[in-house]
């Protein structure tokens, strides 16, 4: 049986609050059967409000969602079989973890031992086995997101959704929840569409990623894809660390760019939002890509001064002034020979053109 590609849809779906000002603009979203899509974003960028709207907590003002080719706009929440985990857990306090996963199974009239069945199985798919009897309040913030994560599964539902569900724990236990609803999704297949602000979180968990900014999505690829081959300044900003450059295209051939930087020197770049001498641009480079020492053959190489150095365990990351830049990042690995790596000692960098993307500087 073949995946539905166009699982969950989301057709130029406007939506705004007071009629005037939209917060969410001309959406056009396919998510596939099974997929896991994480909207990923800064606040008021619309990724929660699309995601109210999948739910039918809000309705759109224009456009339509489908669900497995049905339009749902006008089906209310607890009719569209679909399941939510919420940042605060939202457990009844007063009910046992097992009267909590029941829960949703006797609102949908399934039969006392059927619903046995489904808690225990969902209970070990959270690795809870065993916490039937206990209290929301007699669980850790990892256990009660768990029992939280179990509920929204128990009933097998078409889509799981998923808003800021990891916000609220700290580090450790929250990289490990991230493996722990990777791995669930991995097992059993159920569509996910997650949200969260967290760009680390949203690399690791999801199949594609939708960047949203200002009511839009700037960019919906792979999380490799999204890191290594931002469309514009802002997806390029807002994944992992980067290091920018202004200027203006002096030169441009179809794999090539000549960039004056605003500092006067000149750098070489791979053309991907530039199309004519005389552009404004950013270019875009990630700290690893950039080398000390290089070899010849590299396209960029340029003096920079060290301003700072900071140990990071498996890399040392290096602040220098480098062309006019004063925030200029390096991430060395901690297996190389650092001999002249000191604050204030001048090293010479390079880096590959293909490696550098020139983008348009208002996106």
């Amino acid at each position: 049986m073949s995946k539905n590609q166009q699982y969950v849809r989301f057709d130029k779906v406007d939506k705004s609050y007071d009629g005037k000002v939209l917060v969410v603009k001309d959406l056009n979203l396919d998510i596939a059967e099974g997929e896991f899509v994480t909207m990923l974003g800064p606040s008021g960028s619309g990724k929660t409000t699309c995601l109210m709207m999948l739910a039918g907590f809000e309705t759109p003002t224009n456009g339509e969602i489908y669900l497995d080719s049905n339009p749902i706009s006008n089906i209310p929440p607890h009719k569209r079989g679909i399941g939510m985990v919420f940042q605060n857990y939202a457990l009844f306090p007063h009910m046992t973890v097992y009267e909590n996963l029941a829960f949703p199974l006797k609102v949908r009239k399934i039969p006392k031992d059927e619903i046995d069945k489904k808690v225990d199985k969902v209970l070990s798919m959270v690795s809870l086995t065993g916490f039937e009897k206990r209290m929301p309040g007699q669980l850790s913030g990892g256990q009660q997101q768990r029992v939280a994560v179990a509920r929204a599964l128990v009933f097998d539902p078409k889509v799981v959704l998923m808003d800021e569900p990891l916000g609220a724990l700290d580090k450790n236990l929250r990289e490990s929840m991230q493996y722990e609803i990777k791995h669930i999704h991995e097992s059993i297949g159920v569509t996910v569409v997650y949200v969260t602000h967290d760009q680390g979180e949203a690399l690791t968990m999801s199949n594609r990623i939708a960047v949203f900014n200002d009511g839009k999505v700037q960019q919906l690829s792979s999380p490799d894809e999204l890191y290594e081959a931002p469309v514009n300044s802002f997806v390029a900003e807002f994944i992992g660390e980067n290091n920018t450059f202004s200027g203006e295209v002096v030169d441009v051939s179809k794999e090539k760019c000549k960039v004056k930087l605003n500092s006067g020197n000149e750098i070489i770049a791979n053309p991907i939002r530039v199309k004519s001498n005389g552009e404004k641009t950013m270019v875009s480079l990630r700290p690893e890509r950039a080398i000390i020492n290089p070899e010849d053959k590299m396209d960029n190489k340029h003096k920079g001064k060290i301003e700072e150095v900071i140990y990071h365990g498996d890399h040392t990351r290096v602040r220098l002034n480098l062309l006019g830049n004063n925030e200029f990042i390096l991430k060395i690995p901690n297996s190389s020979a650092r001999m002249d790596i000191k604050v204030g000692n001048e090293i010479k960098v390079g880096w590959n053109s293909q490696d550098s993307r020139a983008l348009d500087p208002k996106q």
